[in-house]
């Protein structure tokens, strides 16, 4: 069986990430969407949060899971008996920071493949940094990210 680890901190989870979450659903038989505890990064939403948001999207994928993790993401992915991770590139910027990922987790885990999958172009200048400004001055994120997230980013940033 074909599993993968899709890792992120998805806070909150946006459009373009279920786009890939789709595109690995088709190459894989099992996908399992990884949420980061620690990131280096402060989230605005808790993990529970961040999974609760995330479930709904799930719903039409029987062999796609998600699970909150932490630690290295090598550890993570060989703990989960996966065999590869897959990563999104929204542009050419984002290449530099994957391929260094990849390559320490090479080095890590050898046993477990990168692979990088892009966005639909719709998606690509897209992020949940960029979200979260946006919802923090009012603005309407509605085609950035599923109902159910909007009206969250909305609750966490009404005065």
């Amino acid at each position: 069986m074909r599993h993968c680890i899709y890792p992120g901190t998805f806070d909150p989870i946006t459009c373009g990430h279920l786009d890939v979450l789709e595109r690995a659903a088709r190459l894989f038989d099992r996908v399992t969407v990884g949420i980061a505890l620690d990131s280096g990064k402060a989230p605005l939403f808790t993990p529970g949060e961040r999974m609760e948001m995330l479930q709904p999207c799930l719903a039409k994928h029987p062999h796609v899971s998600a699970v909150v993790f932490g630690g290295l993401l090598v550890d993570f992915a060989r703990d989960q008996g996966a065999t590869a991770i897959i990563r999104g590139l929204r542009a050419l910027s984002d290449f530099e920071f994957e391929f260094n990922m990849a390559l320490m987790n090479r080095h890590l885990g050898p046993t477990v493949e990168t692979i990088f999958v892009m966005p639909n172009e719709a998606y690509s200048y897209c992020s949940s940094t960029l979200v979260k400004q946006v919802a923090r001055h009012g603005g309407d994120v509605a085609h950035f990210v599923p109902p159910n997230v909007a009206a969250a980013l909305k609750a966490k940033f009404a005065p």
